[in-house]
């Protein structure tokens, strides 16, 4: 870089390196575009502490790049002599609060009484995460993206990844994408412990199952569960049981995860509702509707004491009208802050997931449109949609057709381009 550039300059390479417009980097730093303009029309001389840690934060960059005093563009990227350091250690627990079992609504109870004080804070991040505080969860897991731990390291990657992906800071979400790629690419190059290398897959699993991205050669994760805590293998066991469901085979995708519930002597909360979130999508893609409502119902209640709604504003498109069927009327705030998290999870998911798959899934629509649009697709008549979402069939009629033109498609046939898998 040349240190003579001014940040003006700076800041509109970046824009441009990332296709966007002052207007848009302005809507995701949610200030005025006026206040952008003066900044790179260089009208004002100084950058507001906050302005220039948010646009730092934005597109993954040290304040001091921005003022033109480094060269170094990266402040998450590692060292040039890799992500693996020789003097790294173990000790600490992968996705402690992920993994762990705690009685329902003593989550922060659970957390506060743990001694360490980077898995402590570690398990902040994760909590922060899977109750919608996706700032909060940046925050924290950011201080423990460089530690010495690896342990820590994957944690921290893999919640600063899908945290930056509902704050629509897609240039921070694919840095840390990327991280979790390395990790699991230079575990396999040199003699990795088992533990190490069976974290490594999880966490690059996780990331390709959850986000239907390729993440280059992943060695089978049921090799490595053996390896994990029963809380860990709760989670690998929900891994396999999205691929699962993914590739169509959604019994088999059931009977992994009622496998997993039946061999349970203690309440996993946050692992238990995402085992009962992809049972209730395989009984919605079986037309078990009333089973569906009963294990969508579970990941409800067990979510509620401890306000962790994430995963189910994450899985809105794939549970096919069941939040609004069984929330929005007994549920309203809930449901409104969940489909609020589903907006923001989707937005982001989409801009990382539709160029890098090569796939189109619409995200000009509604989730309510979405909902319908899903349930046609899968074959649902207007009258079967209608009595499952308890309106008319013209109301039906109505939002495909309002689907039909947002898409610029003419049939039912067509909407697979457009719809999850």
């Amino acid at each position: 870089m040349d240190l003579k550039k001014t940040p003006a300059q700076i800041i509109m390479e970046l824009c441009n390196q990332a296709g966007i417009s002052r207007n848009e980097l302005a809507r995701r730093l949610n200030v005025t575009p006026s206040q952008i303009s003066r900044i790179t029309n260089e009208e004002t001389k100084t950058i507001s502490s906050e302005i220039l840690i948010a646009i730092a934060k934005e597109f993954g960059v040290s304040a001091d790049y921005i003022l033109g005093l480094t060269d170094v563009n990266n402040t998450v990227k590692e060292a040039e002599n890799g992500v693996m350091e020789q003097n790294e250690s173990t000790s600490c627990t992968p996705m402690l609060l992920m993994s762990s079992a705690f009685p329902l609504g003593k989550c922060l109870e659970f957390i506060e009484n743990i001694d360490d004080m980077p898995q402590r804070e570690m398990a902040y991040a994760e909590y922060y995460y899977f109750s919608g505080q996706h700032e909060k969860a940046v925050e924290y897991s950011e201080m423990y993206l460089n530690h010495q731990d690896i342990m820590l390291k994957l944690s921290a990657s893999l919640i600063y990844t899908f945290a930056n992906l509902s704050l629509d800071r897609i240039n921070l979400a694919r840095l840390g994408l990327d991280r979790l790629k390395e990790y699991l690419k230079t575990a396999m190059s040199k003699e990795t412990d088992k533990k190490t290398m069976a974290c490594c897959v999880f966490v690059a699993s996780a990331a390709h199952t959850l986000l239907h991205l390729p993440v280059g050669h992943i060695p089978p994760l049921a090799n490595y569960l053996t390896e994990f805590t029963k809380g860990m293998q709760l989670w690998g066991a929900y891994v396999l049981a999205h691929k699962a469901y993914l590739n169509k085979e959604y019994e088999r995708s059931l009977g992994i995860v009622q496998a997993c519930i039946m061999t349970c002597d203690k309440v996993y909360p946050i692992a238990m509702i995402y085992l009962n979130l992809v049972a209730a999508m395989d009984c919605m893609n079986m037309m078990e509707k009333d089973k569906a409502k009963e294990y969508f119902m579970t990941a409800w209640k067990i979510s509620k004491p401890d306000d962790l709604i994430e995963g189910i504003g994450e899985h809105h498109g794939l549970l096919q009208g069941l939040i609004e069927t069984c929330m929005r009327k007994d549920y309203p705030e809930d449901y409104a802050r969940i489909i609020n998290i589903t907006y923001r999870f989707s937005a982001g998911w989409r801009r990382i997931h539709n160029p890098d798959a090569k796939e189109d899934v619409a995200d000009n629509l509604t989730t309510t449109e979405f909902t319908i649009a899903m349930l046609a697709n899968r074959g649902w008549t207007n009258r079967e949609i209608a009595e499952y979402l308890e309106i008319t069939q013209r109301t039906v009629k109505q939002h495909l057709t309002c689907v039909f033109n947002k898409l610029n498609i003419e049939n039912r046939k067509q909407l697979k381009t457009f719809m999850l898998r």
